[in-house]
């Protein structure tokens, strides 16, 4: 079975929460949250695309933006995530992103690691394990 699986390395586990403290910070005080496409190490170097004005409707174009951002996070493409409003539970945009992501580190011969971050915590919608927070603490 694809995705993450306990335990977590130490190292996995705090790029996760780096990106959870991420986006609760960019996220403070907005009404309307834009779901983002993050690719890079969190905390580290990043490339990212709000989803609101680039999500094409095709797939090949989808897999082509990640293709895209893995390409200009070089070798920090070690993760990707989605940045989303509301709780951890599986959401549309999580899998038409997640496939795209798929088809894009298949081609490229990489391993991925996909995970949906909200306010509330992570979630690897392959495996479903996440990680809630009551709070937290940008």
């Amino acid at each position: 079975m694809e995705g993450l699986r306990e335990p977590l390395p130490g190292e996995t586990r705090a790029l996760l929460r780096e990106a959870v403290r991420t986006h609760v910070r960019t996220v403070r005080g907005q009404r309307v949250q834009t779901p983002w496409l993050h690719t890079g190490t969190p905390g580290g170097a990043v490339q990212s695309v709000p989803l609101d004005r680039a999500e094409p409707f095709d797939p090949g174009l989808r897999c082509d933006v990640v293709a895209a951002l893995r390409v200009r996070a070089r070798d920090a493409a070690r993760l990707v995530w989605l940045t989303r409003a509301g709780d951890l539970a599986p959401q549309d945009v999580d899998g038409v992103w997640l496939s795209a992501a798929r088809s894009a580190y298949v081609e490229a011969g990489l391993e991925l690691t996909f995970v949906v971050v909200t306010r509330q915590g992570w979630r690897d919608p392959r495996s479903g394990l996440e990680q809630r927070w009551a709070r937290v603490r940008p």
